[in-house]
């Protein structure tokens, strides 16, 4: 990419301005972390098991260690009777050996003593198993038999040793966290965060603790991306607000390289207003992709380069600038920080009211629900790009294709998903 490419009056389409992008951005090296802190993460090794999970065999119930052999014919009417010789807790390392006409006493995920090849639970026995304290019998009565190796759990029955347990790209769920606590291992090689610069540009502009002044609006933008850049994984780095000057904006691009941003992610200056100077910036400094994509809202977007690091300029409106994170910046930072699902997942609605479009490929804010099996979705109020609110309201972007203006009531839809509440999936 060099120079400026796909200006004037070409439009390109969503699809194929997302692939540019995902094209132009890699999987970010790996660093290692404490596993308690790696949870979402995504796993630059592989995990191979240096030991079986679980190590040794262990009883799977609250009961007796037994020879199965001892038990053949027992019943409630013809118990057989065995001399109880020890007590085995979980975490027990006392030397048994649970000989003929002998039984242990043991505990969930205790070791199963030498010679006991099963155990039977305390139910099908005598001993009172629902009083608190237990007192040791000196004789156990049996009421049913076991059969060989019932309720042990052998070593290896989950993990065995040797075994690849969990693959470089996966990401780690609560339960591959327990995996990894299993396997003894407190630190483990992830995919780095990517660390996102995010600019605001406008002489409007004035940060959230300031007075307003004439003409003038709190920078919502920037807080609305880096909240949504650490949802998506990645760590936000705010540059601040850049006047619309070129000097202004150079030097905070330049701070963002200082920094080691891996992304830049700028609302606003990249359309075809006289004050638009970030685009102007990177055309003098960096490369220009492309700035015009086939999209409501969100046409003005940038996509280049400066100093070597890919810069995504979203629009300046609050709704463009979000719905562009969520179609284009989203899925580029998941795919830098290993993940493999890119996009949102998205389901077939039924229309409760007709929308309409202006032919581009629109998204716009609506609320899914499920009723008798489907999907419905109905609009959040006014689309327009500054309605903030409209967003906060909504589960959901509706994507009408390109070329279509108007969709009438009981057609359907895709509904990309943003959000998926408790209840209705």
């Amino acid at each position: 990419m060099s120079g400026q490419v796909d200006a004037g009056d070409t439009l390109l389409s969503v699809e194929a301005a997302l692939q540019r992008i995902l094209t132009a951005v890699a999987v970010l090296d790996g660093e290692e972390v404490d596993t308690t802190t790696a949870l979402g993460r995504v796993l630059a090794e592989d995990i191979v098991a240096p030991f079986d999970v679980p190590p040794f065999p262990n009883s799977a119930m609250d009961g007796y260690a037994v020879r199965a052999a001892d038990t053949a014919g027992a019943s409630p009417e013809h118990p057989i009777e065995l001399r109880v010789i020890a007590d085995v807790a979980a975490g027990a390392t006392q030397a048994v050996i649970v000989g003929p006409g002998s039984a242990s006493r043991i505990m969930t995920g205790a070791p199963l003593p030498p010679g006991a090849d099963a155990v039977v639970p305390v139910e099908a026995t005598d001993e009172s198993w629902k009083q608190a304290e237990r007192p040791l019998p000196e004789r156990v009565h049996i009421f049913r038999p076991a059969a060989p190796q019932a309720h042990i759990r052998p070593a290896g029955e989950d993990i065995r040793q040797g075994e690849t347990v969990l693959r470089t790209g996966a990401r780690l769920r609560p339960q591959e966290i327990g995996v990894l606590a299993a396997l003894g291992q407190p630190r483990v090689r992830v995919v780095r965060r990517p660390h996102i610069a995010i600019l605001a540009t406008g002489d409007e502009l004035v940060e959230i603790n300031a007075p307003l002044g004439p003409g003038q609006i709190h920078d919502a933008n920037s807080y609305t991306l880096a909240a949504l850049v650490e949802a998506a994984g990645g760590l936000p780095l705010r540059l601040g607000i850049a006047r619309d000057f070129l000097e202004d904006v150079r030097q905070k691009l330049h701070a963002g390289l200082a920094q080691g941003a891996d992304l830049f992610l700028s609302s606003a200056g990249v359309s075809v207003g006289a004050y638009d100077v970030v685009k102007a910036v990177l055309e003098a400094e960096g490369e220009l992709g492309f700035w015009r994509v086939n999209m409501r809202p969100g046409k003005p977007l940038a996509f280049a380069r400066i100093g070597g690091v890919p810069f995504l300029g979203l629009p300046g409106n609050p709704v463009s600038a979000a719905v562009a994170f969520e179609v284009f910046a989203r899925p580029a930072i998941l795919k830098m920080g290993g993940r493999r699902e890119l996009t949102r997942p998205r389901v077939e609605v039924m229309l409760d009211e007709p929308v309409r479009s202006d032919g581009r490929e629109s998204y716009l804010r609506a609320v899914v629900t499920r009723r008798e099996g489907r999907y419905h979705a109905v609009l959040t109020g006014p689309q327009s790009s500054g309605v903030l609110t409209s967003l906060v309201r909504a589960n959901a972007l509706l994507v009408i294709p390109a070329g279509v203006r108007e969709v009438p009531a009981g057609a359907t839809l895709w509904a990309q998903m943003i959000d998926w509440p408790e209840g209705i999936f």
